[in-house]
C-alpha cells in the first residue's frame, strides 16, 4: 500500500487549482515525447482498462455496447503479471474505467492494492453500486482518485438514466457519503468525484447534479460530453449542447474553495470535429478492454476493428505484447499519413486532447515544452 500525505481541508483549495479535468498533462512527460520524436519505443504513461466486460447497470448513454469483442476472464493472477510488467516498463497510472464495471470482478481489490504496492497510481471509475463501505475500508487508501458515474441529479430519474434498480440512488449516495467520511477520517490524498455523462436532452439533471456533489462533500463534480462512434449509433447531436451553456455556467458557479464543478467545455465544443488527422496518442495513453484485449483505444475494441488489435494479456504477457513488432506496427500506422482520424474515428476519444497537443507539437505549431509551476493532481493520468 502506498503512503499518503495528510489531506487537511486548508490544503484542498490549493489542490483544486492544480486539478486538470479539461485538458492534457502530456507536458509533464516531455522526456517521453522527445523519445517518441526520435522513433523510440516508449512505455505508456497511462493505461485505461477494465477487469470485465460485464456491468451491473445499463446506462442509456453507454458506449460499451458498441465495443463487443471476444471475451476472456481476467483473474487475479493475470493482473499480478500485468501489474508487474507495467511497473517494470515504466507505466505511471492505471485507471479501471474502460468498457466494464470493474467493481464486480473478483480481481478488483487485489488489482488496486497490489498495483499501489508497486508504486503505480491506481484509479477507479465506477457506478459505485457495489462499492459498499467495507470495500472503501479495504481499498480507498490505494487510490489516487475515484470517480463515480452519477449521471443524474434527481432520485426519480436516476434509475431510468443509469439502468439500475429503484433503490440504487439511495444506496450509491450512502456509499459516496461513506467514502467522503473515510477520506477525511484517514486524512487521505485520494480525491473523490462525481461524473455526469451529459446527453443533450438531460438539461433538467444539470443543476441537481451540481447541488448533489456539493451536498455530499465530494472534491469535484465533472460534466462531460457523450461519445459516439463514426456511424453515429448513439445518435448524439452535438449541436444541441450549445443550448445548455447557461445551465452549465450556473453549475460551474457553484464551485467553492473545497468543491470544484468542472464542465469539459473543450470536448463539448469540439463535438465530432477534430483538428488533427494523425493519431499520436495511444503510445502515451492506451486503452484495454475488460476482455483482456489490448488495442490503441476503446473506439477500436469492437471485433470489426481486428486489424488494430495487438494481443490479449490473458494469453500473452503484457511485456511481450508491448515489445512486439505487431504493437509498434499498429502505433506507427495510426501516426502515419495512411490514417485519417477525421474520417476513420468516432467522436471524442480518450486521447482527443492529448492527440491535439501532440499534433500541434509534430507540426511545430505549438511545441510541447517543460511546464512550470506546481505538479497538477493526478499527473500519472494524462
Amino acid at each position: 500500500m502506498t503512503s499518503h500525505v495528510p489531506h487537511d481541508r486548508a490544503s484542498v483549495a490549493q489542490d483544486h487549482q492544480a486539478m486538470v479535468l479539461d485538458g492534457t498533462k502530456i507536458g509533464w512527460y516531455l522526456d517521453r515525447v522527445q523519445a517518441r520524436d526520435r522513433g523510440e519505443r516508449i512505455a505508456p504513461i497511462t493505461i485505461d482498462m477494465a477487469l470485465t466486460r460485464a456491468c451491473n447497470a445499463s446506462c442509456s448513454f453507454c458506449y460499451a455496447q458498441l465495443q463487443e469483442n471476444d471475451r476472456a476472464v481476467i483473474t487475479a493472477d493475470h493482473m499480478t503479471a500485468f501489474l508487474d510488467d507495467s511497473a517494470r516498463m515504466g507505466v505511471k497510472g492505471i485507471s479501471l474505467v474502460s468498457d466494464g464495471e470493474s467493481t464486480i470482478s473478483p480481481a478488483f481489490e487485489h488489482t488496486l492494492t497490489y498495483g499501489a504496492s508497486l508504486g503505480l497510481s491506481m484509479a477507479v471509475g465506477t457506478n459505485a453500486y457495489a462499492f459498499k463501505p467495507d470495500r472503501s475500508d479495504r481499498v480507498l487508501e490505494a487510490l489516487t482518485y475515484i470517480r463515480v458515474n452519477f449521471s443524474a441529479g434527481r432520485r426519480d430519474s436516476y434509475s431510468r438514466i443509469m439502468g439500475l434498480p429503484g433503490e440504487a440512488y439511495d444506496r450509491v449516495v450512502a456509499n459516496v457519503r461513506y467514502m467522503v467520511r473515510l477520506e477525511h477520517k484517514l486524512a487521505l490524498r485520494t480525491t473523490i468525484g462525481l461524473q455526469m455523462v451529459l446527453m443533450p436532452d438531460m438539461a433538467d439533471e444539470i443543476i441537481p447534479f451540481a447541488v448533489l456533489g456539493r451536498d455530499l462533500g465530494v472534491d469535484y463534480a465533472v460534466i462531460k460530453h457523450c461519445s459516439d462512434d463514426e456511424y453515429g449509433h448513439l445518435g448524439i447531436d452535438y449541436g444541441k449542447y450549445a443550448a445548455l451553456t447557461p445551465l452549465l455556467e450556473e453549475a460551474e458557479a457553484m464551485s467553492t474553495n473545497d468543491y470544484k464543478v468542472v464542465v469539459k467545455w473543450t470536448k463539448l465544443r469540439d463535438g465530432n470535429h477534430r483538428s488533427y488527422q494523425r493519431c499520436y496518442g495511444p503510445p502515451f495513453l492506451i486503452q484495454m478492454s475488460g476482455s483482456g484485449l489490448v488495442a490503441p483505444c476503446g473506439m477500436l475494441f469492437n471485433a470489426r476493428y481486428a486489424k488494430f488489435h495487438v494481443g490479449n494479456f490473458t494469453e500473452d504477457r503484457w511485456w511481450d505484447i508491448w515489445q512486439s513488432d505487431r504493437y509498434w506496427e499498429v502505433m506507427d500506422y495510426l501516426g502515419s499519413d495512411q490514417f485519417d482520424a477525421q474520417r476513420m474515428c468516432g467522436s471524442l476519444c480518450i486521447q482527443h486532447l492529448t492527440n491535439a497537443a501532440l499534433d500541434n507539437h509534430a507540426k511545430g505549431d505549438t511545441p510541447i515544452t517543460a511546464p512550470t509551476g506546481p505538479e497538477p493532481l493526478h499527473v500519472s493520468f494524462i
